[in-house]
């Protein structure tokens, strides 16, 4: 019977949405002009976009403005977007919408280049960038669409939200709003690499759809997105044996920015000139900075943007809003669970209409707004809080310390020469969830644990059942002592909420799941350990040797209630989430199938060589 309820709920959504989807549909072309313009730039290459008008031309509308590679479509005057806006409460409310193919990017002019290096002086006009992009169309859109009250904002996420990023840097005068949705920061530790490790599953899928174009000839042509013929990507990946392989059987050297990452392992100027993060000084536009806690692809470029921005804008009103959201999640749906876990409210509901919504009314309109710097949901208790700032100044730091036995514990551990060990095996790696797919599934991100724990070659530690509340509040980092018999490894630590046994199922729990004794996962992340001192600059491990690694697993406000338990994996494999590590100091790109080997791995748990979590605690 709950199946059943659960879909009828699930065919109610989808129904209302669709009518949702419908009316603003005919609202658009009822209240909406379209016009199409190929807008100039400096160095004379034009980029295509999109504008919508208020038909009702007796008063003056501010700009909305989104800066995509992913296409402006529908193309022709006369054919509409089915919405227009961050949400439809911008749409109702009156704006004049643009969307932009951004450079290189379907109809508009140019050759693209992956996260455009941003340039720190344009003393002549061939001296472009994203920011001189977005200023020359927010200066062309000024002077040429009638109507408009001189104040733009701009958003996006993702790839737009890295584009909303570099308008800022444009410092045009006029944008007094932008909102950097998901951002790409870096690309290398966005979406390329996490500490290292290659985002395999992620990329793969990616770039093939991605790639319509590689020229400078505007099109609108779509993709040709690739068929693995199976929906096994633990066995597909295996199959293909080499990163080598992905070409030789796959790609044939066609994608350039696949190769670009096959060709740059390491963080070397490459990457370096594709980090935004640097150049985020002297920002005087207002900014609303949002991500999700569970989003798998850019959780760094939020938090990091947030960061910076604050760091070296201290006079700048910058805002920060962070919720159980995967990527993108708070643009669309209820936000009220992610696979089996539930939030308890509407929380992406909450924050287009109490967040974002008031953030462009109040800097674009001048209506009132009354709004905290920060905005962010407390996972496990499920509250929204409010602070100050990010991280809480009440949160105290702590060590979570591996003990022997698999314990966990804010104590230190008081043993001698203590270790656990596990034999890491390439060609049997541990999955990164407990079922078939041939994409990154994003409930991974909250997915139950059980399955990685009866493996061998993960290793668990946890606490004690919780006499009371537990909260974490900021960033988490390991602090890991081991060793291998390899000359390199992997490393993955996972934080894991352990349910009671009391815990009773919900609507959104999954067939043949049971919440009891249900190990959510919090917060995880590898690091590649040849880089454990430098991302630039890899060293072997010398076998056998204690070695310190330590790497960010990212921020975090999650709440272990009382009577659950705080649980830490680690392992030496994740596949295919990330890419194989052949466990011997060498390129992994260039690696043969032969180059895969065992690895014996220790974690030591004593006095003198102790491995914890520094935690912040509330």
């Amino acid at each position: 019977m709950k199946k059943i309820a659960a879909m009828l709920l699930l065919c109610l959504f989808f129904r209302q949405v669709s009518a949702q989807v419908n009316a603003d549909s005919v609202y658009v072309k009822a209240n909406y002009q379209k016009l199409e313009y190929q807008i100039p730039m400096r160095d004379g290459k034009k980029l295509f976009t999109s504008v919508y008008v208020p038909k009702d031309q007796s008063k003056k509308y501010p700009v909305m403005m989104d800066r995509t590679p992913y296409s402006v479509a529908p193309y022709g005057a006369d054919q509409y977007k089915r919405s227009l806006g961050p949400s439809p409460l911008f749409l109702h409310d009156g704006y004049i919408f643009v969307y932009q193919d951004v450079r290189g990017r379907w109809m508009s002019e140019g050759i693209y280049e992956e996260m455009t290096p941003e340039k720190d002086t344009h003393p002549t006009k061939n001296d472009v960038d994203e920011s001189t992009d977005t200023y020359d169309t927010i200066d062309w859109l000024l002077k040429n669409i009638p109507n408009n009250n001189g104040k733009v904002g701009v958003w996006g996420i993702s790839y737009p939200g890295f584009y909303t990023t570099t308008a800022l840097l444009s410092r045009h005068p006029a944008l007094v709003a932008a909102s950097p949705q998901a951002p790409i920061a870096d690309l290398y530790r966005d979406d390329a690499f996490h500490n290292g490790a290659f985002m395999l599953v992620a990329n793969f899928g990616f770039y093939p759809g991605f790639t319509n174009r590689q020229d400078d000839k505007p099109t609108q042509r779509q993709a040709t997105e690739f068929i693995a013929g199976t929906e096994d990507g633990y066995d597909f990946f295996l199959r293909m044996e080499t990163m080598k392989n992905s070409n030789a059987l796959y790609y044939k050297d066609t994608i350039r920015l696949w190769n670009e990452m096959l060709d740059h392992p390491d963080y070397d100027q490459h990457w370096k000139d594709r980090n935004v993060l640097p150049h985020l000084t002297n920002i005087k536009t207002a900014v609303l900075v949002t991500g999700g806690w569970y989003d798998a692809e850019d959780l760094y470029g939020a938090i990091n943007t947030y960061k910076t921005l604050v760091k070296n804008n201290p006079t700048t009103p910058v805002y920060f809003a962070m919720g159980p959201w995967v990527h993108g999640g708070w643009a669309r749906g209820n936000g009220d669970h992610l696979g089996d876990v539930g939030f308890g409210s509407a929380t992406a509901a909450f924050y287009r209409e109490n967040i974002e919504f008031k953030f462009f009314s109040h800097c674009l309109k001048g209506t009132p707004m009354d709004l905290q710097p920060v905005s962010v949901f407390e996972t496990g208790a499920n509250q929204w809080k409010t602070y100050k700032t990010w991280p809480s100044k009440e949160a105290q730091e702590k060590n979570l310390y591996f003990l022997p036995n698999g314990k966990l514990s804010f104590d230190p551990p008081k043993t001698n020469a203590s270790f656990n060990s596990y034999i890491s095996d390439p060609n049997k790696p541990v999955p990164f969830l407990n079922n078939t797919s041939m994409d990154m599934d994003r409930e991974y991100m909250t997915a139950d644990q059980r399955f990685a724990a009866a493996r061998p070659d993960v290793l668990t530690y946890q606490t004690d059942v919780l006499s009371e509340d537990l909260t974490l509040a900021g960033n988490i980092w390991a602090n890991l002592k081991v060793s291998t018999t390899g000359t390199d490894a992997d490393w993955v630590v996972k934080v894991i909420d352990v349910y009671p046994d009391s815990t009773k199922n919900t609507s959104f729990t999954g067939p043949n799941v049971q919440l009891a004794h249900y190990e959510q996962m919090v917060r995880s992340e590898a690091m590649r350990g040849k880089y454990r001192n430098s991302f630039s600059k890899p060293e072997p491990f010398i076998p056998g040797k204690v070695t310190p690694v330590n790497f960010e697993l990212q921020d975090v406000l999650h709440t272990f209630k009382k009577g659950h338990r705080i649980m830490v994996q680690v392992q030496s494999t994740w596949f295919p989430l990330i890419d194989r590590n052949p466990q011997k100091f060498m390129n992994i790109m260039q690696a043969e199938p032969k180059d895969f080997q065992k690895a014996t791995m220790r974690v030591y748990t004593s006095k003198e060589q102790p491995s914890f979590l520094k935690v912040r605690v509330m």
